[in-house]
């Protein structure tokens, strides 16, 4: 789908090397600018997943000679992405200014936790901070629990990555239709914000004062219940006819309290009821018993028991030990995950292009 967009990406952690991943998914050209040594980058290792389908070719930045190569990929690119501290590109002579001078149609993309302003901008942080600043980590955790840690997908890939890569693809579409390029100033704090959207759009049905008391993080059918074997499931039937069916599987359609669904005064007397009823069988008797039903009740699988999941393994959701591509277009099933390069591997090919062009 995005065949002819090439995309320079400057090695990074986390969201940023995502960010391409996901655009080189969709059919970009990534090239991504790797260190000469892994051992620059703690974490980052050869052959990584993240760098699937890249090429990639390794230069020292502080290097002249190397820092005229990178000047000479951006002239060919539609976009870069990068994932410094402010100010780290800029002393490079690789910011956006020096950038855009080099190539007027470039997107900059730029990802960071605190963003490119603000008091904190310079400021080491990590997922769990960016959540907490925003707001969206208050309703981590059960009420009276501590916020718990959630995965870095929400913070590092839903309020990071995705944020740069719409960023991206909407400035390379409004750079082909006006011949400017622009800045994208991608922010964890701000994309985790802005998914906050949803909540808030749930009015009085959603507290921002207090957990415990919304839709969502209160009620006794919407959480997670530990079962005989120790595993979990999940129950989330919001809807009063999803609710009911809910009740019918588990033999309490008659019960009175159990009818009362809003009544938030009965939530934590009918979560400890559900919590022994769920107590009393494994995981998988919960899941066949709700296997086909519209009551909103699934089990909570690690990533190995995923992938061997029906539905999981009949969309091919996971390919070699790996996530496969998404979204998918049309019928097509996703195609098999590319390999990542090694560090380096591409080097000699792209300094050969780059002289066949006459930039360096």
């Amino acid at each position: 789908m995005l065949k002819g967009i090439r995309i320079i990406e400057i090695e990074a952690l986390g969201p940023a090397p995502f960010a391409g991943m996901l655009l080189a998914d969709l059919g970009a050209e990534v090239v991504v600018i790797h260190r000469k040594s892994g051992a620059d980058t703690p974490g980052k290792e050869d052959n990584n997943l993240l760098d699937r389908g890249k090429r990639s070719i390794a230069l020292d930045l502080k290097a002249p000679d190397d820092r005229e190569i990178a000047r000479a990929l951006i002239k060919t690119a539609d976009g870069l992405t990068e994932g410094m501290r402010p100010g780290v590109m800029e002393r490079l002579g690789l910011g956006p200014e020096e950038a855009l001078t080099l190539n007027p149609r470039l997107v900059y993309g730029r990802m960071t936790g605190w963003g490119q302003t603000g008091p904190r901008a310079r400021q080491a942080g990590h997922d769990l901070n960016y959540l907490g600043l925003s707001g969206a980590l208050f309703y981590g955790g059960l009420p009276g629990a501590v916020p718990g840690v959630p995965p870095t997908l929400l913070g590092d890939i839903g309020g990071g990555a995705m944020y740069l890569a719409v960023g991206m693809l909407a400035g390379i579409l409004n750079a082909r239709s006006t011949g400017r390029g622009t800045v994208v100033d991608a922010a964890i704090v701000d994309g985790a914000s802005h998914m906050m959207a949803l909540l808030l759009s749930m009015g009085a049905q959603f507290s921002t004062q207090a957990r415990g008391r919304s839709l969502l993080d209160g009620p006794h059918w919407s959480r997670c219940y530990t079962c005989a074997c120790g595993g979990n499931i999940s129950v989330q039937c919001l809807e009063p006819k999803f609710y009911a069916l809910f009740l019918d599987k588990m033999g309490l359609s008659n019960d009175p309290d159990f009818a009362r669904q809003f009544d938030q005064a009965l939530w934590p007397e009918l979560t400890a009821r559900l919590t022994r009823i769920f107590a009393e069988k494994s995981r998988a008797h919960w899941d066949d018993l709700f296997e086909g039903s519209d009551a909103c009740v699934g089990p909570v699988l690690s990533p190995s028991e995923a992938q061997g999941d029906p539905h999981v393994a009949a969309r091919g959701i996971w390919q070699a030990g790996q996530p496969a591509a998404a979204p998918r277009f049309g019928h097509d099933a996703p195609p098999a995950p590319p390999p990542s390069p090694m560090r380096g591997q591409d080097s000699a090919a792209i300094l050969q292009e780059l002289k066949t062009k006459g930039l360096i």
